[in-house]
C-alpha cells in the first residue's frame, strides 16, 4: 500500500465527455508519483480543492479521472472549460479503498461516477468479481466494455431507462442484491453516493450475515 503522499505538478492533456453531465481528464503523471488501484488523488485549481479517484491503471503512462459535472462546483466547472496545457497540482495517493485478495467472492457496487476505482482495479489484471453499476440512463454507463471483458458479472442497474442493454436490470443496485445475489458470504466495495452506501450495508447486515464491506464516498 502506497502511504507517502507528496504535492506534484501536472499538466491537463486531454478532455473528453462521457455523457452529458460528466468527464473524463488525462493530465500527465508526475516523476515519482506512485499509487495503488483503487486510490484517489486531491486535485488542486483556481484556488480550490477536489478528491478523484483515479480510473486508469498504475502501468498507465498518464492519470485518467471520472468527473461529475456539478452545478457551481468550483473544481469540475473549472475542468470542464480549462485550457489543454493548463497547471494544475495534485497531492496523494489518498485512501485504502484496494482491492484485498480473499476466499470470499468479491461483488463492486458503484453509482454513477464511483466506477472509477473499479475501473483502475479491472485495468490492473483483475478479473474475478462481481459488479452492478446503478445509473439512470444507459449513457451514464461509464467504461461498460472495459467492464464486460473483465468482470466475472457484470450488471447495470438502470432507473429510468425504457431500453436496457443486454444483462441490464430495471432498478437500484439493492433490489438487485435483494432479488438476484445468492445467499453467501461475500466481500463487498461500496463506492458511491452515502445514500448507496447506507441502504446497501443495510441490506448486507440483513441478508449476506459475515460479510466484509469496504467503502468509498462519493459526494
Amino acid at each position: 500500500m502506497k502511504t507517502h503522499v507528496s504535492t506534484y505538478a501536472a499538466v491537463l492533456l486531454k478532455r473528453q465527455w462521457l455523457s452529458n453531465k460528466s468527464f473524463g481528464i488525462i493530465i500527465s503523471t508526475p516523476s515519482g508519483f506512485e499509487f495503488e488501484p483503487g486510490q484517489r488523488i486531491r486535485l488542486s485549481c483556481g484556488g480550490h480543492e477536489r478528491d478523484y479517484s483515479i480510473v486508469s491503471a498504475p502501468k498507465e503512462s498518464d492519470l485518467n479521472l471520472c468527473i461529475r459535472n456539478v452545478t457551481g462546483g468550483k473544481v469540475s466547472g473549472f475542468l470542464s472549460t480549462a485550457e489543454i496545457g493548463t497547471s494544475l497540482s495534485i497531492h496523494g495517493p489518498h485512501g485504502y479503498f484496494t482491492y484485498k485478495p480473499s476466499p470470499r467472492p468479491a461483488v463492486f457496487v458503484a453509482t454513477g461516477t464511483g466506477i472509477a476505482p473499479f475501473c483502475s482495479m479491472a485495468r490492473s489484471g483483475l478479473t474475478d468479481f462481481t459488479l452492478l453499476h446503478g445509473v439512470r440512463l444507459p449513457e451514464d454507463l461509464y467504461y461498460a466494455t472495459q467492464f464486460q471483458q473483465s468482470a466475472r458479472t457484470y450488471v447495470p442497474c438502470l432507473t429510468e431507462s425504457n431500453k436496457l442493454p443486454a444483462n441490464a436490470f430495471r432498478g437500484k443496485v439493492t433490489e438487485y442484491l435483494e432479488k438476484h445475489l445468492p445467499p453467501a458470504v461475500y466481500d463487498f466495495y461500496l463506492s458511491g453516493r452515502r445514500e448507496m452506501i447506507r441502504d446497501v450495508t443495510l441490506l448486507i447486515d440483513e441478508s449476506f450475515s459475515d460479510s466484509l464491506v469496504y467503502t468509498e464516498m462519493f459526494y
